[in-house]
């Protein structure tokens, strides 16, 4: 086992690493300490994860789309030939020099492969993964990757992979707890973890039975069924008084494609919502203040019609249509999927709530039909007090065989290395690494003259002879998240390319651009600017509209231009054009 602190260092200081612990030991805390660090130092860095849930809440994208293997069984050398072509992929993993894989319980061992074997190839380099520092997180006892009919776990889980052994991983298994501080569930979700349950935990299982006070109004639902969440929430929905709104999501590209986006997006393709429903957003928006798993409840409808959410905190944010999409190895967008970024949330699956932490949930574990399912939904709650068990059976409390060894070899082999380095001597190892990033010592030595840390000389080879203390230098001031955005379009990045530097989402770049154009009315924004034609469309149909186009405030109805054209545009591409055509731009 090994602190947070030790984690961070190891992963620092260049090495392959394994990131695991149990749910709510601060796996993606680290992990995003560890991008932060990676992105001061300008280490290139890709962020990715097993599915496209899991990269939603990195801000990354799957390593499938990454890496440019998508949904393929195997990879031919005609394969990897055509995948050369593509600049746009080549360029990404070229310069790549950290991968991150997040929710690695969740890839398949023959994907992983394939990742070592694209790696190798573009790196023209035999060492696994190409020579990259390569950064595994995830927890395997969370659910099983997907596989073929009929296939064992020991077929699909990745630690089962020959790249997992060429990895060479340090595991890292942290055991600091930051979702339970209940002594009781912390010993029952570590019994699991062991593969036995005491007389004791079935006791206390059993009188989470009988804790009922005040649930029917203040939990979400954890049920390991679809149909048995869908019948729930439709049920609470019907009960509301008021008149509904159906929310209809807009799709653009081929079926295929669709089909798979549709299956990856959690919300319904016509949500229908009332004042007082209980809803999830289902995407990361930090600026306006929710992320994937925030709680709400619709508390009225803005002049656009948008759903007003009232969150715990007792902030009301009025979730907008976001996008979603599938793009190619250019980044050409193929398929489109436009919805608000909720879902109803009276219930959801054991399967969808990985991931989340809740504050309160009835569960239901009486039709576990996996292993691994009761510990998912138990470990998504801080405290018994706040769990509502409704019945279970003794497949909830099952782990499967070959995760429990695993398990425990991972715990020795992170124990091994905690005992091996201390943080000193890894902080030596991430100085080198950073400089064999940079490629440039002397540079580097330069830059960082003035900076209160200690600065490493080294040999050749990158080894530490020496070091010295500096001085730091007055910090320069923190720049405004407009500022940031408004540096990336003065470098001539477009909307999505600054949207995945900034880590946000395209609405809220979108968001910003009135804003930036007001502030620095002297920058030139013409790249950003969106087809003429969308422009001359959007001209036409503010002036058929005429007063309908607005709001009671003045402002332009995004609503009803999106209504007009009848899905033909996105909500994203109407706020970009309405940008350029009200305030206009330097041309």
């Amino acid at each position: 086992m090994m602190r947070q602190s030790k984690a961070l260092a190891v992963l620092k200081s260049g090495k392959n690493v394994f990131l695991t612990g149990s749910a709510g030991a601060g796996k993606t805390y680290v992990l995003n300490q560890f991008i932060q660090y990676l992105k001061e130092a300008k280490i290139p860095v890709a962020v990715t994860a097993s599915t496209g849930i899991a990269a939603t809440h990195m801000n990354g994208m799957t390593i499938h789309s990454w890496s440019g293997i998508g949904v393929k069984d195997v990879l031919t050398p005609k394969d990897l030939g055509f995948l050369k072509q593509k600049k746009f992929i080549r360029d990404k993993i070229e310069k790549t020099q950290v991968l991150i894989i997040d929710e690695i319980s969740m890839l398949h061992k023959q994907q992983l492969e394939m990742v070592n074997m694209v790696l190798k190839f573009f790196k023209k380099n035999s060492l696994p993964f190409g020579g990259i520092q390569v950064v595994f997180c995830g927890d395997f006892f969370q659910l099983p990757p997907v596989g073929k009919s009929g296939e064992e776990n020991k077929d699909k889980f990745a630690f089962m992979s020959q790249a997992w052994l060429e990895a060479g991983l340090t595991v890292c298994y942290i055991n600091e707890q930051h979702r339970q501080a209940d002594n009781s569930l912390n010993l029952i979700l570590n019994e699991i973890r062991d593969g036995k349950s005491s007389q004791s935990t079935m006791d206390t299982l059993t009188s989470a039975l009988k804790n009922n006070a005040n649930f029917e109004d203040v939990s979400t639902k954890l049920y390991t069924h679809n149909l048995d969440v869908d019948r729930i929430n439709l049920n609470y929905l019907s009960q509301l008084n008021g008149a509904s709104k159906t929310f209809k999501a807009v799709k653009k590209g081929p079926d295929k494609l669709l089909e798979i986006l549709v299956k990856s997006v959690l919300t319904d393709q016509e949500l229908e919502l009332k004042e007082g429903t209980r809803v999830m957003f289902i995407k990361n928006n930090y600026d306006k203040g929710y992320m994937n798993g925030t709680i709400g409840e619709v508390v009225d409808f803005s002049e656009d019609g948008f759903p007003m959410v009232k969150i715990k905190n007792g902030k009301i944010i009025e979730a907008e249509p976001e996008d979603w999409s599938i793009d190619d190895e250019t980044g050409k967008v193929l398929a489109t999927f436009s919805q608000v970024p909720l879902r109803l949330a009276w219930a959801i699956t054991v399967h969808k709530s990985q991931g989340m932490t809740l504050e309160s949930a009835e569960v239901d574990l009486s039709k576990t039909f996996e292993k691994g399912q009761g510990y998912v939904a138990l470990s998504r709650l801080k405290d018994l007090e706040n769990l509502y068990l409704k019945g279970f059976n003794m497949m909830s409390l099952q782990i499967d065989s070959l995760v429990l060894r695993a398990d425990q070899r991972f715990r020795e082999l992170s124990a091994t290395a905690d005992q091996r380095w201390t943080e000193a001597e890894l902080e030596k190892y991430a100085e080198a690494f950073k400089l064999s990033c940079q490629h440039n010592v002397s540079e580097w030595l330069k830059k960082h003259k003035q900076e209160d840390e200690w600065v490493f000389e080294y040999s050749d080879d990158f080894k530490p002879i020496s070091s010295k203390k500096k001085t730091k230098a007055p910090s320069e001031p923190k720049k405004s998240t407009y500022e940031l955005t408004k540096d990336l379009i003065q470098k001539g990045l477009n909307i999505k390319q600054i949207a995945k530097e900034r880590n946000l989402t395209e609405g809220t770049i979108l968001g910003q651009l009135q804003k930036i154009k007001d502030t620095f009315p002297e920058l030139d924004m013409s790249l950003l600017k969106p087809p003429q034609l969308i422009i001359e469309k959007m001209e036409f149909a503010l002036s058929a509209l005429g007063k309908e186009a607005y709001t009671e405030s003045g402002k332009v109805s995004s609503g009803a231009l999106f209504k007009y054209f009848n899905g033909e545009y996105s909500f994203n591409e109407i706020r970009h054009a309405l940008v350029f055509i009200h305030q206009g731009v330097k041309e």
